[in-house]
């Protein structure tokens, strides 16, 4: 599988990924589709995806936990701790995934300019060999998939308001 075309994916070091893409939405929007359940769990996760367990405690040193459930059941689930919060301009998080070894720091920026909003996503790895499992685990066409799912739903958020 491979990226939809919409998101830009680095790797500027070897326990780095940085994930690039742009909304058409002011980054209010965006940082609360980032932060609130009810919002994420109409947009999370690749298609033919569930996220079926979304808590969120948004406060410095609060948790988070995720379930997404594929389209065969499987469940996939992760979770972090929120590092710092500085709405809507970004967030710094961990987060680990029950079914791999190693947590990431995730650090989310969101610049607005003329209504749109580019997020950038850099996650910092314990190690390249944790980096590259995940790059083979097929996260950038999952990544990909959700942003334009994000996207699709800040376009229906925007017509209904």
């Amino acid at each position: 599988m491979r990226n939809t075309g919409t998101l830009k994916v680095m790797t500027p070091a070897d326990d780095t990924i940085v994930l690039t893409r742009v909304f058409d939405a002011p980054r209010r929007r965006v940082y609360d589709a980032l932060t609130r359940p009810e919002l994420l769990k109409r947009w999370f996760g690749p298609r033919g995806w569930n996220l079926v367990v979304c808590e969120v405690d948004l406060r410095v040193g609060g948790r988070w936990r995720f379930v997404l459930r594929g389209p065969d059941g499987r469940d996939m689930g992760m979770g972090g701790e929120y590092r710092e919060l500085n709405p809507p301009d970004g967030s710094v998080h961990t987060e680990g995934y029950d079914d791999f070894p190693g947590e990431s720091v995730v650090t989310t920026v969101l610049t607005e300019r003329d209504g749109r909003t580019t997020l950038t996503g850099t996650i910092v790895y314990p190690s390249k060999e944790i980096r590259d499992a995940v790059i083979a685990s097929g996260m950038e066409h999952g990544a990909a998939e959700s942003h334009d799912r994000l996207a699709e739903l800040l376009a229906a958020t925007a017509a209904a308001a």
